[in-house]
């Protein structure tokens, strides 16, 4: 599956890719390019504003799928900031992706 959205901040929202645009995908690795959506939460997250940030996403460290052993899934994303990123990010990102 390909998504053209993905939610990184729980249920919430506050953070999310989008307009995702894949330009590779295999069965080691797959990028994209795309918008991270970060509310800065300023003064508090529900009065926020949301600022758009270029990322390049990649997917690796493919592993079996503990529901279905039989599928593959990627455990690692990893984000990309070309130009601007938000406020407390490095210019790469990685985080787990769950099982």
């Amino acid at each position: 599956m390909r998504p053209a959205d993905f939610m990184l901040a729980c249920g919430d929202g506050n953070s999310r890719l989008t307009s995702l645009r894949w330009t590779q995908w295999d069965a080691n690795s797959a990028t994209a390019l795309g918008v991270n959506m970060v509310n800065d939460c300023k003064p508090y997250c529900a009065a926020g504003k949301f600022h758009a940030y270029e990322v390049i996403v990649r997917l690796e460290n493919p592993q079996s799928w503990t529901k279905q052993p039989e599928m593959q899934h990627y455990t690692k994303m990893s984000l990309h900031y070309p130009q601007s990123r938000p406020d407390g990010y490095t210019q790469v990102m990685t985080y787990p992706l769950w099982n």
